[in-house]
Order: C-alpha cells, then sequence, then structure tokens
C-alpha cells in the first residue's frame, strides 16, 4: 500500500450507491434502535430516547485538528477528530464525562457534519476521526457520503468503546478504514460495575475486534510514519487489575497476528464518579504499569505503543 496515494474505501462505495443505502439501513434501525449491544429498541426518530439519550439528531461537541492521538495518526496536520455527544457504554469514570454522560454540544444536520469533514480535509488533517460514533453510525455514513460527493478523500478512523455488534460492523466494512477501539475489560464483573451493567462488554468486543480485523487488517505505518489502514487497539491500564489488562494481552496475542497495534495506556486518572469506589479512586502506579507492558511482551506482541 503506498500511503502518499490512499483511497479511502468508502470512495468506491460512494460512486456505487452502497454508502448511501448502508446509511439508510442504518437509519431504519432507529426505528426500533439496536444500533448497540444495549438493544434498546426504541423508536428515536419519534423521540424516544434509549441509554445513551440520544435522539434522531445529531449532537456534536467538537472538531478540530486534534494532536494527542497516537502519533501515527497525528502526522503532520493532526487528526481530525469530531467529537460526537452522548455514549452508550456511561463509565463512572469517564474524563469526558459533560459529553458522554451529559450531552454537551450542538444539535447538527448530516449537512452540518459533512461540512466539518471536508473543513478539516481543508486545514490539512491528516484523517477524518469521529470519536464515540456508535450511536451516530446512520449520520456518520450519510454525511460521509455528502463529504465524498465534494471530494473528501482522508481515511475514516472509527474511534470506539469497543462495544460494537459485529452484525452493525458488518455494515462498516468498506466505509471504515481505521479502527480506533477500546479493549477496556476482561472481566464481566467488572464490566458490570463500573460501566453500567454492560457485564456482555468482554465477549462482546472480543467478537467486535475480531470483526474489526478481518475488515481492516493489521495497522501498519508508512513510510513516512503514518498510519492509513488497519485495526488499533487501546488498552487503558486501571488500579488493582480492574481492566484485567494480563488477561487482555493474552487473549490478543492469542487471537489476533502478534504485530496488531496495541496502545497501552497509562493515563487513567479519577474522574467523574470514581471517587465513589475507593478501588479505582487513585491513578495507575508506574510498577502496575510497567508489569503490564512486560507480559504483553511475553505474551509476544511486537507492536507495542507504551509510555517507558
Amino acid at each position: 500500500m503506498n500511503g502518499y496515494h490512499f483511497k479511502p474505501g468508502y470512495v468506491r462505495l460512494h460512486r456505487s450507491g452502497v454508502l448511501k443505502r448502508r446509511g439508510e439501513v442504518l437509519w431504519e434501525i432507529l426505528k426500533d434502535c439496536r444500533l448497540c449491544p444495549r438493544e434498546c429498541g426504541v423508536n428515536r426518530l419519534e423521540g424516544e430516547k434509549g441509554f445513551c439519550k440520544a435522539g434522531s439528531k445529531l449532537r456534536v461537541a467538537s472538531f478540530q485538528a486534534h494532536f494527542g492521538e497516537e502519533r501515527p495518526l497525528v502526522g503532520i496536520g493532526g487528526s481530525g477528530t469530531i467529537f460526537l455527544s452522548h455514549c452508550n457504554l456511561g463509565c463512572v469514570f469517564c474524563q469526558n464525562w459533560d459529553l458522554s454522560h451529559q450531552g454537551s454540544g450542538r444539535d447538527c444536520e448530516i449537512e452540518d457534519l459533512a461540512s466539518m469533514m471536508l473543513q478539516l480535509q481543508e486545514e490539512g488533517c491528516q484523517n477524518i476521526n469521529v470519536v464515540t460514533p456508535t450511536h451516530y453510525s446512520p449520520h456518520v455514513l450519510l454525511a460521509l457520503d455528502l463529504a465524498a460527493s465534494q471530494g473528501l478523500r482522508l481515511p475514516l478512523v472509527y474511534n470506539t468503546c469497543g462495544w460494537e455488534r459485529p452484525d452493525i460492523l458488518e455494515l462498516l466494512d468498506g466505509v471504515v478504514d481505521i479502527y480506533l477501539a477500546d479493549f477496556k475489560y476482561t472481566d464481566p464483573d467488572m464490566a458490570r460495575a463500573y460501566s453500567a451493567e454492560a457485564k456482555s462488554y468482554p465477549l462482546v468486543t472480543m467478537s467486535a475486534l475480531l470483526e474489526m480485523n478481518r475488515q481492516v487488517g493489521v495497522a501498519r505505518s508508512e513510510r513516512n510514519g503514518v498510519i492509513y489502514r488497519g485495526l488499533m487497539i487501546r488498552h487503558l491500564v486501571m488500579p488493582g487489575e480492574v481492566s484485567g489488562s494480563m488477561d487482555a494481552m493474552r487473549w490478543i496475542a492469542g487471537s489476533l497476528p502478534a504485530d496488531t497495534y496495541v496502545n497501552i495506556m497509562l493515563q487513567y486518572r479519577p474522574a467523574y464518579r470514581a471517587h465513589l469506589y475507593p478501588e479505582i479512586d487513585r491513578p495507575v502506579s508506574r510498577d502496575e504499569y510497567t508489569r503490564v507492558v512486560e507480559e504483553a511482551r511475553c505474551f509476544g506482541l511486537t507492536n507495542l505503543d507504551v509510555d517507558i
């Protein structure tokens, strides 16, 4: 793959009309919303709201060239991030709780989202990075189709909590160029306790990661240091093995290619309602983090992004 002349898969799907049709299929699901594993079944088109509190109207918190993402996504011009409001997971320790839990932002039309994408391309961003897109996947595809008709050619980054229905992901096959997916927990009891009863998180996310890898393969940097396609996994190390880090590394090593891109993150800090849970009301120690990195290497993972 020549990254300097990379052509996103969605361009072909746009030209064939498939991209718009898939967006319309996802839009129909809003009538009985089952876009995420919670499967609330509410009619968002009629104003009903499920767990995520999102209606039919797209809500955007901000969009900008972002230089705090993984280096292979930032490049020279930054990652063109579009922060979407609301969230289907609801973690008690979320650092962006004002967006995810409170839904801060402004209502936008599909045309507005397409304009944001094109503006980020004009500003020289490396990619279009939609953050927390699961509950807005119909809007993203329809806006992408519109933007593609006006010359959008940047890779699409699907920046997700990882808790995705594989059958919904199938509709994104050929649309998404880079999956940037969290792998938060390996223990369903931990997911239930800290992410609003999402006890299916480990098994569903494992299935989702396998589907993402099937679609886009391993993320590898081109000669310019930039990634244009592939699966990138983020794992946030939490206090006291809440996130099941050792098991997460073991599963990735046993289920995905050894050179799968894995960002082992040291960024955890108590936020939002973490103070109500003494076991996670502290930062991760350097020793806790280092042990995870060492185990990941022992398991044979070779493409680690680490803070050591």
